[in-house]
């Protein structure tokens, strides 16, 4: 089995959707059997790359009811802290990552959205990016030169151009085995049956 998914780390239901994917491919002992590969996909690709000095720390009813959302899947979520800015750098970092191992990759992913959504960071900062980049395994020079260039910003429209092909019109959007897709932020319950009934289809189709 292998899964895909489009995301953005600007995204609460890409952070909450992947997390409960990855937990139900742990839970369900596929972790050595199920590659999962992250897609870019930009919500905003006009937002700022610079954050704005003050922001309005506003928590709306809507806002209270996604962080309720994280906190059921055991995340934490401080969306009155968020720094609305533009994700490319950091997509741009994670192709980086992928040329290196997926473990690397994946390491990054989980500490961007947790600059993002719990410590109020701006991932557009590239002394935040190359700080965390570095801490997680990547170096240093190596960070550096990436975002001092335009470079995987190329890939990084590659899977949005894909996405729109496919007609994904919202993230997290999850395709197994280029056949299957799980739309959304979908509960761990609902994952780890859909993952239990795809498993057992696959099954039954290499059978026949």
């Amino acid at each position: 089995m292998q899964i895909k998914y489009w995301s953005d780390i600007a995204c609460p239901f890409c952070y909450i959707g992947s997390h409960n994917m990855k937990k139900a491919i742990k839970d369900l002992n596929l972790e050595d059997k199920v590659p999962l590969k992250f897609l870019a996909y930009q919500l905003d690709p006009t937002a700022p790359t610079v954050a704005p000095e003050s922001a309005t720390k506003v928590v709306t009813p809507r806002m209270k009811q996604i962080e309720e959302m994280a906190h059921q899947s055991g995340l934490e979520m401080n969306l009155a802290d968020v720094k609305h800015v533009n994700s490319m750098d950091a997509h741009r970092l994670i192709k980086f990552a992928y040329t290196k191992s997926d473990e690397l990759a994946n390491k990054l992913i989980n500490r961007l959205y947790q600059l993002y959504f719990v410590d109020g960071k701006s991932i557009a900062d590239h002394e935040v990016l190359k700080k965390n980049a570095t801490e997680i395994g990547l170096k240093e020079d190596e960070v550096e030169a990436v975002l001092n260039s335009d470079k995987f910003e190329d890939a990084v429209k590659k899977d949005e151009m894909e996405a729109v092909q496919l007609g994904v019109q919202g993230v997290p959007f999850f395709v197994i085995n280029d056949k299957y897709a799980i739309n959304g932020a979908q509960p761990y319950e609902v994952i780890v049956n859909a993952l239990k009934k795809i498993s057992n289809e696959e099954d039954k189709d290499g059978e026949d």
